[in-house]
């Protein structure tokens, strides 16, 4: 189905918050008001419009911001925790590792010692090559993990 230009500016007005200050909160009738629309219509357009729903958008967004602190400062992780919006530091941990696959501290060192080979590329590039993979939620990455330590592929040969 495709969307009027007026909502699209709309969802847009909504998502440039949320870019502006993902270490806000952002539940959805915050966003549906700063786009002029129901709640529902909102989560339901927004997901059509963007191809994932507002919550993975804002957890994309904030996990990018804490990848670029990581890299670029000397700030402890708990202080890029609570500078990303997190309340909590092992929720943030927990859902870095579970999007990246490194853990915080293993992503700044391997970040810091390969920032030598970003130099001649634009930081655009950079960017879109580490974006996070949001189409599927954390917890159905967390529930298939599971799944395959409790039953291992099957190595029978016929």
């Amino acid at each position: 189905m495709t969307q009027s230009p007026e909502l699209l500016r709309r969802l847009l007005r909504a998502k440039d918050r949320m870019d502006g200050a993902s270490h806000e909160e952002w539940p959805i009738h915050r966003l549906a008001q700063v786009s002029a629309v129901s709640q529902a219509h909102f989560s339901r357009s927004f997901k059509d419009a963007f191809g994932i729903p507002p919550h993975r958008y804002l957890l994309t967004r904030r996990i990018e911001r804490a990848v670029a602190l990581l890299r670029d400062t000397d700030l402890p992780i708990t202080e890029i925790a609570f500078q990303t919006g997190w309340k909590s530091l092992g929720t943030f941990g927990r859902i870095f590792r579970d999007i990246t696959g490194e853990a915080p501290g293993n992503l700044r060192a391997h970040e810091q010692s390969a920032l030598h080979l970003h130099e001649y590329v634009p930081e655009c590039v950079v960017r879109a090559a580490h974006r996070p993979d949001l189409r599927i939620a954390v917890s159905e990455k967390r529930r298939k993990k599971a799944a395959e330590k409790i039953e291992p592929p099957s190595t029978e040969v016929l």
